[in-house]
This record gives structure tokens, sequence and C-alpha cells, in this order.
């Protein structure tokens, strides 16, 4: 068993990341941050995904002297040049006001034509070390942007984000659903052998690791 920490004080993603985990692989023991009241609060300066997800994950790791895993995600809207993008989580002024951040999108799109409302989720994962080793791994789903939140499931953008295939956003989606389409159940299937590889590289993703995806398909 692999402890490793997750760079966040989200506890919707907490609880997502570790739903995902838990059915990929029961070598991994994902620490959240609640075990450091005193871990820095890390400046998201970096110009993409991947590199806000690393600064994360290496202040992290050199805080609990731990691997460290992090992610970075966003809604990126066609119509708005691919923002909210690397601000999403910020989008109306403050961090972590999802009900504002979504509804000051779609007063964005009002004018905006149904067939100009194409959106992607993206998720960044890192891992970060203390001793210095570092990987990244992206996930992406596409889909578009609906007139008007629908579902009570899911967090952030969710309710107005229908990926494409279904007719349902991803708040009415079931966790089983999204986790086998989300741009972090991607993220996370390919993080998975990367970790594994880094950090126990005698197992290669064996024993109980029910790894399905190929790392070097999605590393960055």
């Amino acid at each position: 068993m692999i402890d490793i920490v997750l760079a966040t004080r989200n506890a919707h993603k907490v609880m997502e990341v570790q739903r995902i985990l838990d059915a990929i692989c029961d070598d991994l023991n994902v620490l959240d941050l609640s075990a450091w009241p005193d871990a820095p609060e890390v400046v998201e300066d970096a110009p993409t995904f991947a590199g806000n997800a690393l600064l994360k994950a290496r202040a992290i790791a050199a805080h609990t002297g731990l691997p460290c895993m992090a992610d970075d995600s966003g809604i990126c809207v066609d119509a708005l040049n691919g923002m909210p993008g690397i601000f999403s989580a910020r989008w109306s002024g403050a961090h972590g006001r999802d009900s504002q951040n979504l509804q000051l999108l779609l007063d964005q799109l009002t004018d905006v034509p149904d067939s100009r409302r194409g959106a992607q989720f993206v998720c960044a994962v890192a891992l970060a070390t203390p001793a210095g080793d570092e990987r990244v791994v992206e996930g992406v789903v596409d889909g578009e942007v609906v007139r008007e939140p629908r579902g009570v499931d899911g967090f952030g953008y969710d309710p107005i984000f229908r990926p494409f295939g279904f007719d349902r956003t991803t708040a009415e989606l079931t966790a089983e659903e999204k986790d086998a389409i989300s741009h972090r159940g991607q993220a996370l299937r390919a993080f998975v052998p990367v970790v594994m590889d880094l950090l126990a590289p005698a197992q290669s993703c064996g024993g109980n690791c029910q790894c399905r995806a190929a790392a070097d398909s999605a590393e960055v």
C-alpha cells in the first residue's frame, strides 16, 4: 500500500477522486489535507492546467514529505475562446463560489446560439515526490453548455455541461456514468499506472491494482 496525499481541501473533489481511484486500484492509500491543517495555500498562477497542478503537488509534497497528487480542472468554452479555463473556480471573482461562477457563465452565453455553445471539461493530474520526481497526465471530455442548470449531483459547472453522447448534464448522470466518461475519470485512470510505475516499479501495476488505461497515451 502506497500513501499519497491529495492536495485539496475541496470535499466534493476528495470524494470524487477517492471513488474513482477505489474502482481502479487497491494499492493507493489517499490522504487528504485534514492531517496537515498548516499546509500552505498555493497560488495557482501558472498559465496551464498542468502547470497549476504541478505547483500544488510540489508544494504539498515538500510540506508533508510524502508523494503528492494534485489536479487542476475547469471548463473551456469555445465561444469564449477557451475561457473560463484555468480561472473556472474563480470566474465570478472569488475562489469556489460555484453558483455565482455558473450563473455568470450562463449570462455571458445568453445570446450565443446552440450551434456555438461547445465546451470541454479539462483535468490535469500531477504527481510530485519529495525527491523531485514529477509526472502529469490529462483528461478531456467534449460537450456543450446548456441554457439552464439541470440535475442535483456533481458540483461546479456539472449542472450546465452536457457531454456529447448523452441527453443529460453531468449533474444528471449517475456517479458510475460520470466517472466512466469524465475528464477527471480519464485523467485518474491514466494516472494510476504512472504513479505505480514510479513509486512501486516492482509491482508494475500488478497485484490488486486493476489499471484500465495506458499511461503513455495520456502523459504530457
